[in-house]
């Protein structure tokens, strides 16, 4: 069974015929012919959220770890506007979403219909192709080319894209077979650059005694990893890698603030590269973006197959292409250099790390404990979804197991969709999936959990301090007496939510309960489950910033 409309026909072979393979679909009506095909199409797996933010961030999530293109469906009005900040997401993470939109067509617009707004180009500023279609046989040819362009697009740049189809009633006729079309192939407008002087770019590296790599978001990549090795061992060359870089060595820094938060500015001086080469997506640490700014290099170097990120404000050489095939050129033309650039800091990094070990070993429950327990904890071979704030912050300051791969949506840092892309990234991998979140984030994403396509073996640690423990951390909220509006004190907690959803839950509220509920918390089960941590709000900020005068 398939839809009547052509129209509607014609999105599902495009579909079919690029590659999306998975549609997450919002329930409604005007996008009912689209329903009907997906969810009738035996290529096509179709899943079906009702709220529609979270179905976007849903998808989001899928995409991120299958690396292609992942398509929400849902109907016309407000129910668009929901998807907006998961396609946001997207866009600064470079996630291929396709976004499918129901509309009334353009003579029911604007004269008092009900469930219509303007859906034509609504999400301009952060999309990378919008195709506006029209329900016109006459213009079967242009739908054809704008949904092949729109595809396309969101494979080869990797990013969000929008297909807005407009439908007039009736909308549920159908047809017992769908229609063959043609879509054409067509540039996406994007060239890698294949003129990158790798001799000069040598020459500048050879000569300079101080290099710096710094690594920000970054999906797993064995081959990467191996080329990125080799610059470890060179004593010029020093590595700073994020928590969501997913790079390891021994020799590199992966806990950058732990490192540089009490330095003073001779020290800032002597730890000033030469050469700064950048990678991956959004940093984390206000800290190293400040130092950078600050003091900056002689050269910055950015490498991004798509655009240049000028974080730093002292761009010096765009490197338009893919980290391995600039590492693969680049590794044959450098060599090492003697230099106590990198020894002098992973000294420091020595100290820093015994002295970061001291104190965790004597301080009292609090979220830096229960972060120390709980990553700790972490099963080998399993992927950590982080969500933001606070959260991703505590976790940059602890090593993690080499084997777990990490995410966290840093390309615009909210809060609002972590639970349902780590939900997304559980149902496409095969890996155990641990998401650490915090109690607003957690809250405020709570339908997250209204989604039947949840394995049995995703695993939430909700650390509950009872409100927005960031403004206690960053400077500023104390001395406003506005406090209780960053902050958003509450006495909410899961256990109520898990019942509706089915969840199994688990509570601590010392060192030892986490230790204890941890034991078995990664166990299988016969439904997902839940350990929610409640820590002191009133001490956790101290605790915190003792830590930093301890380590220096």
């Amino acid at each position: 069974m398939f839809p009547k409309k052509e129209l509607a026909q014609m999105v599902i072979s495009a579909c079919h015929q690029f590659d999306v393979d998975i549609v997450v679909i919002s329930p409604g009506s005007r996008n009912a012919p689209l329903t009907i095909g997906f969810s009738n199409h035996k290529e096509i797996e179709t899943l079906s959220v009702v709220d529609e933010r979270c179905a976007a961030f849903f998808a989001l999530g899928i995409a991120q770890q299958k690396q292609r293109p992942v398509a929400v469906l849902c109907t016309s009005g407000s129910a668009l506007l929901n998807y907006y900040p998961a396609i946001a997401e997207a866009f600064y993470s470079n996630i291929p979403l396709v976004v499918i939109s129901a509309d009334r067509p353009k003579h029911l617009i604007d004269i008092g219909d009900g469930q219509t707004i303007r859906q034509e180009n609504i999400f301009e500023n952060h999309i990378l192709f919008s195709a506006n279609l029209v329900e016109n046989s006459k213009l079967k040819t242009q739908n054809s080319k704008l949904i092949s362009e729109a595809l396309q697009i969101a494979t080869s740049q990797k990013g969000p894209v929008h297909i807005n189809v407009p439908f007039d009633e009736p909308l549920y006729e159908t047809v017992g077979t769908l229609k063959n079309f043609h879509f054409p192939k067509i540039s996406s407008n994007f060239l890698e650059n294949s003129n990158i002087n790798y001799d000069d770019l040598s020459k500048i590296w050879n000569a300079s005694q101080k290099k710096m790599i710094l690594v920000g978001v970054n999906y797993p990549d064995k081959a990467l990893h191996k080329l990125m090795d080799a610059y470890s061992e060179d004593d010029s060359v020093l590595i700073l890698t994020e928590t969501t870089s997913n790079l390891h060595h021994e020799k590199t820094i992966n806990a950058i603030d732990q490192l540089i938060f009490s330095m003073n500015h001779d020290e800032f001086l002597e730890l000033r590269p030469d050469i700064l080469i950048t990678f991956g997506g959004m940093v984390v640490s206000k800290r190293i973006k400040k130092f950078l700014r600050t003091y900056s290099p002689k050269h910055h170097w950015d490498i991004d197959k798509q655009k240049a990120t000028n974080t730093y404000f002292c761009l010096s050489e765009f490197i338009q292409t893919t980290p391995i095939n600039f590492f693969s050129n680049f590794n044959l033309r450098i060599q090492k250099s003697q230099s106590k650039y990198q020894q002098k800091w992973l000294d420091i990094r020595a100290r820093r790390r015994e002295k970061h070990k001291a104190y965790l070993s004597k301080v009292e429950h609090s979220d830096l404990k229960v972060f120390e327990q709980i990553l700790q904890s972490i099963p080998e071979n399993s992927m950590l979804q982080i969500s933001n704030s606070a959260i991703i912050r505590y976790a940059q300051l602890f090593s993690i197991k080499n084997s777990v791969n990490v995410f966290c949506n840093r390309g615009t840092s909210g809060i609002d969709g972590s639970t349902s892309t780590a939900i997304g990234a559980a149902f496409a991998s095969k890996k155990q999936t641990v998401f650490i979140t915090g109690d607003l984030s957690f809250f405020y994403d709570s339908n997250a959990l209204w989604n039947k396509n949840i394995p049995n073996n995703f695993r939430i640690i909700l650390v509950n301090n009872s409100g927005g423990g960031i403004f206690k951390i960053i400077p500023g909220p104390k001395t406003t007496n506005a406090a209780k509006y960053f902050e958003t004190p509450h006495c909410l907690t899961a256990e109520h939510l898990c019942k509706m959803y089915n969840f199994k839950y688990k509570k601590a509220h010392s060192k030892e309960t986490v230790a204890q509920e941890l034991l078995d918390f990664y166990t299988t089960s016969e439904k997902p489950k839940i350990l929610e941590i409640f820590t002191p709000s009133s001490k956790n900020d101290t605790i915190l910033k003792e830590y930093f005068k301890y380590i220096k």
